[in-house]
C-alpha cells in the first residue's frame, strides 16, 4: 500500500481504530481510497448476511442479539447498520448505533453505521466497498442491516449471501410484500417479538403460503429483546452449504454493475445539473434529450 495508507491487516489483532479509519477513507472518497480497495483482499469466505424487513420489526434488536451470541462463541463479528439519510445534509440519522450500545466495548463486535446516501433500496456503492473492507479484516461473520423501506429492498440480494426478512406478528399486510417482492428476497424468514398475541398464527400462515408457492424458505420464531429463539437461528445461518452465492456470477455482475454506474457518474452533480435544467428549460427551444446528449 501507499505510504500514509492506515494497514488494514492490523485490524486483525483487534485494532478497530485502524479499521475505522479505513473505512471513513473509503466511505468519504479519500484521495487514497482507490488504493485501499485495489489492494484489498477479501476473504470471501466470510458470510456476508442480510438483515431487512419493514420499520418496527425489530431489526436492530435481533442484530444485537445475534452479535451477542456469536461473540459468546468467540466470533468476531462486524455489524453493517445503514441509516437512512438525513435529508438536509445526507448523514446518517445514527439510529441503529444507539440501540446496539450494550455492544460497544465488546473486543469481538465492530459496529459501524453508514447512511444510505439516498439509495432506493437501502443501499449505496459505498456499502459494496465497506463490505469488502470488512471481508478484509478477519471477521467470522457480517452482518449488514438495510433501512428498511418495505419492498425497494431488494438490493441486498446483490450483496449478500443470505437475506433474513424480520416480521412481526402484527404484518399481516406485509405478506403482500412478500408475495411481491420480498419473496425473491428472503432466504430465512424471522417472525421477531414472537411473545405476542397472534405470533403461532402468523408463523403457520407465512409456512402455508411458501408451501403454496413451492419455496423452501425456514421461519424461525425469535424474541430478539429476550434473546429467545436466537441459537436455532444461528445454527441454520452457520451451517456448511448455505454460502452457494458467494462465487456466482450474478452476484458479482450485480456488484460490478453498480461500481461501474458509481465510476461513470463521479462527475454529474445532481445540484449542479438542477442549475442547467433550471437555466435551460426557460428556453422556448428546450428539448431534454438534445441537452443530455449536448452536455452529457
Amino acid at each position: 500500500m501507499q505510504e500514509g495508507v492506515p494497514n488494514i491487516s492490523d485490524a486483525r489483532s483487534g485494532d478497530f481504530r485502524s479499521l475505522a479509519r479505513v473505512i471513513s477513507m473509503v466511505e468519504n472518497e479519500h484521495p487514497l481510497a482507490p488504493s485501499i480497495l485495489k489492494n484489498l483482499q477479501p476473504d470471501y469466505k466470510v458470510p456476508v448476511i442480510g438483515i431487512t424487513g419493514p420499520p418496527g420489526a425489530g431489526k436492530s434488536t435481533l442484530v444485537n442479539a445475534l452479535a451477542g451470541n456469536y461473540s459468546k462463541r468467540g466470533k468476531r463479528v462486524a455489524v453493517l447498520a445503514v441509516d437512512p439519510s438525513s435529508p438536509f445534509n445526507m448523514g446518517s440519522l445514527l439510529g441503529d448505533r444507539i440501540r446496539m450500545a450494550p455492544r460497544f466495548n465488546d473486543p469481538n463486535i465492530y459496529i459501524r453505521s453508514m447512511a444510505s446516501r439516498g439509495a432506493l433500496g437501502g443501499l449505496s456503492e459505498k456499502t459494496i466497498e465497506i463490505s469488502d473492507v470488512l471481508r478484509s479484516a478477519h471477521f467470522d461473520v457480517i452482518f449488514i442491516e438495510t433501512v428498511g423501506v418495505g419492498q425497494s429492498e431488494i438490493d441486498i440480494v446483490g450483496l449478500a449471501d443470505q437475506t433474513v426478512v424480520v416480521l412481526v406478528p402484527e404484518s399481516g399486510d406485509e405478506i403482500q410484500h412478500v408475495k411481491s417482492g420480498l419473496m425473491e428476497v428472503a432466504t430465512v424468514y424471522v417472525v421477531n417479538k414472537a411473545d405476542r398475541d397472534g405470533a403461532d398464527m402468523f408463523s403457520s400462515k407465512l409456512l402455508r403460503m411458501l408451501k403454496q408457492k413451492q419455496v423452501n424458505i425456514p421461519v424461525f420464531k425469535t424474541v430478539a429483546d429476550m434473546s429467545k429463539g436466537i441459537d436455532p437461528l444461528i445454527e441454520h445461518l452457520s451451517s456448511s452449504g448455505l454460502y452457494t452465492q458467494r462465487h456466482d456470477i450474478q452476484l458479482l455482475l450485480s456488484k460490478a454493475w453498480r461500481l461501474i454506474q458509481k465510476k461513470r457518474m463521479k462527475d454529474v452533480n445532481r445540484y449542479e445539473l438542477e442549475k442547467q435544467l433550471d437555466l435551460e428549460n426557460k428556453k422556448d427551444d428546450f428539448n431534454l434529450y438534445r441537452f443530455i446528449d449536448n452536455n452529457y
